[in-house]
């Protein structure tokens, strides 16, 4: 009896029932089966939670909450509306501008986490440094629209430190393709330091500039990280 249990939970794929099924106890046979299903689904969810986190790439956080009282959000805009993923159901974007330190990285980490463990999305964050150059090889080495496939998946893109690097002309024309690709399709979250009016810095052509700018804004919220480097601050206060 055992050998069948065993090996019908194995062709089910029921993983969890298959190693701990003896350790439930119930009093009927519904509950039984109920407190079986549960833990299996439990457990399941837990797997895909952890693989999507994995698949994320998030940077690490030391878990400390989010201090608002320097972002300006754009009217009609609530905190909740970024925590609670309700962007991500519109496709929209989020702009989050300001100087280097103010949060800006930190806050789009906590939106990726909640939209993984609360919602299940998918998600992937990126520098923008990091994206080009993954474009660049992978259309080196004709893996091109596999990576663009595997964007194409996700529920949220987050591209950081836009302006820290000028791109060069197909780094640049590339990452248009990624930023063309999401449009009205999937929401991007994108860090930046430069005002819209210096991105020319970044992506070195002006009609390329005015493309990227354009879909980007086309439905998007802008967010304003004002005060000073959090980083800087801490330095101050530990030394």
């Amino acid at each position: 009896m055992n050998g069948q249990i065993l090996e019908y939970a194995k062709r089910l794929k029921l993983s969890w029932i298959r190693e701990h099924y003896h350790e439930v106890e119930a009093k009927t046979n519904e509950d039984f089966l109920l407190e079986l299903f549960r833990r299996e689904v439990e457990q399941r969810e837990e797997r895909k939670t952890n693989l999507l986190l994995t698949q994320a790439t998030l940077p690490k956080t030391k878990g400390n909450p989010f201090d608002w009282k320097d972002i300006l959000l754009t009217q009609g805009l609530s905190k909740e509306d970024l925590l609670n993923g309700a962007f991500l159901e519109r496709q929209e974007n989020l702009i989050f501008y300001g100087g280097v330190g103010t949060g800006k990285t930190y806050l789009a980490t906590i939106i990726g986490l909640n939209a993984v463990q609360k919602f299940g999305k998918s998600i992937k964050f990126y520098t923008v440094a990091s994206l080009v150059n993954r474009l660049l090889e992978a259309n080196e080495k004709g893996t091109l629209n596999k990576l663009f496939k595997q964007i194409e998946k996700l529920d949220l893109l987050i591209l950081d430190e836009l302006g820290y690097i000028p791109l060069h002309k197909q780094g640049a024309e590339l990452l248009f393709q990624v930023i063309a690709m999401c449009y009205e399709a999937k929401s991007i979250i994108i860090t930046t330091n430069l005002q819209f009016g210096q991105w020319n810095h970044v992506f070195g052509d002006p009609i390329v500039t005015e493309a990227v700018i354009d879909r980007l804004i086309h439905h998007s919220h802008l967010i304003v990280f004002n005060g000073d480097s959090h980083r800087y601050k801490e330095s101050i206060i530990q030394g």
